[in-house]
């Protein structure tokens, strides 16, 4: 029986990989945080020509599916092996944004006349 996932040990894997690489020297925060960002951009590339409705479907088509799958595991690996380097934890992390955007959105200003497609968090 496999262990259940979660970041934490998913970080220890990523940290043991690329010990046993001895690419520790390399994964410095600015190298990682450059990493992310590439693969972010692989990821987006994937849904740069697509309709909004081609995007919506893009799980359903059997050549892109893959492609999606693996790039978000690439920003992901990234991402926590970027907190791991600056002892962030990701889920801390997010947790507190979350509160800080409740503060700052509350419920009753949710039609707040934003333009459209323009999302109040950017």
């Amino acid at each position: 029986m496999t262990e259940p996932l979660d970041l934490a040990r998913l970080q220890r894997r990523l940290a043991e990989f690329a010990a046993a690489r001895n690419w520790q020297p390399y994964h410095t925060p600015k190298n990682l945080a450059a990493a992310l960002s590439v693969e972010a951009s692989e990821l987006v590339e994937i849904f740069q020509w697509l309709t909004p409705e081609e995007s919506a479907r893009v799980m359903a088509d059997p050549a892109a599916a893959p492609r999606v799958t693996d790039e978000v595991a690439d920003v992901l690996a990234y991402l926590l092996q970027f907190c791991e380097v600056l002892g962030i934890d990701p889920l801390a992390a997010l947790d507190a944004k979350i509160a800080r955007n409740e503060r700052r959105f509350p419920v009753a200003d949710a039609d707040d006349g934003a333009e459209p497609g323009q999302h109040p968090e950017s």
